[in-house]
């Protein structure tokens, strides 16, 4: 009989990538108890979805970028939803999504929401997204009839940026932890430790050492056939020439008065404010549980050590407030439940994200970051083809050499 491969397969860091890729590989038909272990290993001692993977929007779109990826990741975000009942597990539903245009009324002073420490850079969310599209839709400047919470006369312009099947949303924080645990019903572990480095012998992987998180001074080591890079903007402390940076977004969840609905939109906004001569584009997210979502323009702050370090201007979230505040009285009268700060990993070079071997370094090593803003649009798919790679060796998706590590690397 020909022996059996072991593998010990380590994924570096918990954020909606390395939970995903955790879930697809204990879900390949060459995977099984016996002759794979999977453990994931992530830095914050507060668990898996700390980072931007528990504080972003949740938006999944068709003309997201890039559609080697997306066209992959869409499908099976439907599938992983009807699969899992995610409409209740994780809140999946299709949304209307469309850019506002407008006035918003004065609410005193209130700054531009980048936070301090930082200057501004773009999230840059619709640049895969086909203005024709939009432009074809625009018959009028009124809002959709069921869109009440915006307020008409502050109103320029609306444009649709998708139809009725084109743009959806999760919960990210709840539909990363339920990757995680639905991966760990098939005997995924998680650790929780930071990496240090990645050993290897003869340019093979051989395991992962990492700082036990309950207690600093113990160093542990775990063997490893295949390891996966998916620590998000902290990825170039292991690897220092991924060409990767990171950008802070600041954001804030508002809970309306009871007895208010929030209709189910998602606004990419152009807010002018003529009191201060100040123009301004937070993004609207109306979530199933009524509660409304919205962040701000990115900074390029200091990445710390650990994401459970990261830093919270109050200022600029409260700016942000005050932004979909000025042209909305539900969200003026609601409860602001959540200020917070994360750090998307973004290429230095341009395009990513980065997904393959990188064999160039050794072999058995996968990386998997630089999805910007997408990383919750474009985890199924990433995991899907970084389970093929280690449990297959041949990704049968699509074609993705425009993405391999040996164009960054």
């Amino acid at each position: 009989m020909d022996k059996v491969e072991q593998r010990n397969i380590v994924i570096i860091g918990g954020g909606i990538i390395g939970c995903s890729i955790a879930y697809y590989l204990s879900r390949h038909p060459s995977y099984s108890t016996s002759t794979t272990n999977i453990i994931v290993l992530e830095a914050s001692a507060n668990g898996v979805a700390q980072g931007a993977s528990g504080k972003a929007g949740g938006l999944i779109a068709k003309w997201a970028y890039p559609r080697e990826i997306v066209d992959i990741s869409f499908p099976e975000h439907v599938k992983l939803a009807e699969e899992h009942n995610g409409a209740e597990r994780w809140g999946w539903r299709f949304v209307g999504c469309g850019s506002w245009e407008g006035e918003g009324e004065a609410l005193g002073e209130s700054g531009s929401g980048v936070g301090e420490g930082g200057k501004r850079k773009g999230l840059e969310k619709t640049l895969g997204f086909d203005a024709s599209v939009a432009l074809a839709s625009r018959t009028d400047n009124g809002l959709p009839d069921d869109l009440t919470w915006v307020k008409e006369e502050l109103t320029t312009s609306y444009s649709p940026m998708s139809g009725p099947d084109g743009t959806a949303q999760v919960h990210p924080y709840l539909f990363t932890t339920s990757m995680l645990d639905l991966a760990k019903e098939k005997g995924v572990q998680l650790v929780k430790g930071t990496a240090i480095s990645i050993e290897q012998v003869n340019r093979h992987v051989t395991a992962v050492t990492y700082r036990d998180r309950s207690d600093s001074s113990r160093i542990e080591t775990l063997p490893a056939t295949h390891v996966v890079l998916s620590a998000g903007a902290w990825s170039p402390s292991i690897i220092p020439s991924l060409p990767i940076a990171a950008t802070r977004a600041h954001s804030v969840t508002i809970h309306p008065k009871a007895g208010v609905t929030i209709s189910p939109y998602v606004l990419f906004t152009e807010i002018l404010l003529p009191a201060q001569s100040l123009s301004v584009s937070p993004e609207i997210y109306a979530r199933p549980d009524n509660e409304v979502y919205a962040c701000g323009p990115g900074d390029d702050s200091i990445l710390p050590g650990n994401v459970d370090d990261v830093e919270v201007d109050l200022a600029a979230c409260q700016s942000i407030t005050n932004h979909v505040a000025s042209i909305s009285q539900e969200l003026r009268e609601g409860a602001i439940d959540k200020r917070q700060a994360c750090f998307l990993p973004v290429v230095r070079t341009g395009g990513g994200p980065i997904i393959g071997e990188a064999d160039k370094i050794a072999k058995g090593l996968y990386i998997a970051t630089g999805h910007t803003c997408w990383g919750i649009c474009n985890a199924p798919g990433t995991a899907k083809v970084i389970a093929e790679l280690i449990m297959g060796r041949k990704v049968r998706s699509r074609n993705l050499t425009k993405l391999a590590p040996s164009r960054f690397l």
